[in-house]
């Protein structure tokens, strides 16, 4: 898909695709290094099974926009397909306003979570900010279970742990995910929902992967035949 592109808009696709299979890719490495480890050098990596468990959960959440952009997410159309044009586009945009709706919730849970490890002050309100709370206790000393801390990140002893040390590496930056992974949600059911209101689409995601590739094999089975 992404060689049909040029642009800046180009480049974020192949970025966007390059991030999720090193994501998927350096699972794959660790894994394998460390059952290699364990089994020939009766040996462990220690932060290994945490590594991958953050990886996944970067390629899941990260994943989910990116299905989003490229109309990948699976649907059920079989109702929408018997509709007219205008009808089609109605409820597309009812279905990307509720997506919406639902994302920027899961935005604000997601930052408020993450909020505390960073040293920065949670939202307010139950389910719409209303403010910052303030007096929310920082949490930033948190840290990972396994994981060492790296070099390159000792910035933030100054920045949010006001000077001390980490041993191992502070919970803020794996967890940085989950409020970055609802910020492309929201922008990516945005860009659908405008999608459909010019015209270039006229529903929200429903991928026919499958049935793509049943009209190839059948191509395929043609030109032999």
């Amino acid at each position: 898909m992404s060689g049909a592109r040029s642009g800046p808009s180009g480049f974020i696709h192949s970025l966007e695709e390059t991030l999720i299979a090193a994501l998927l890719g350096g699972m794959t490495i660790i894994t394998f290094a460390n059952v290699v480890a364990r089994y020939v050098f009766n040996s462990n990596i220690l932060w290994a099974l945490e590594v991958t468990v953050f990886l996944f959960a970067w390629l899941v959440l990260l994943g989910a926009s990116y299905a989003v952009k490229v109309h990948a997410h699976l649907g059920v159309d079989a109702i929408v397909n018997m509709l007219p044009a205008g009808a089609r586009r109605i409820v597309g945009l009812i279905a990307a306003a509720v997506c919406i709706a639902f994302s920027l919730l899961m935005l604000k849970g997601a930052y408020d979570y993450w909020a505390v490890f960073a040293d920065l002050p949670p939202t307010s309100g139950r389910w719409f900010p209303t403010g910052f709370d303030t007096s929310a206790r920082s949490q930033s000393f948190y840290e990972v279970q396994d994981v060492p801390m790296l070099g390159f990140l000792r910035f933030l002893e100054d920045m949010i742990n006001y000077g001390d040390s980490y041993e191992k590496l502070p919970k803020v930056v794996p967890y940085l995910v989950l409020p970055l992974s609802m910020l492309l949600l929201v922008l990516r059911f945005v860009q659908a929902a405008l999608q459909i209101l010019r015209g270039q689409a006229d529903r929200l995601v429903a991928s026919h992967e499958v049935e793509d590739e049943l009209e190839a094999v059948r191509a395929q089975q043609g030109e032999h035949d």
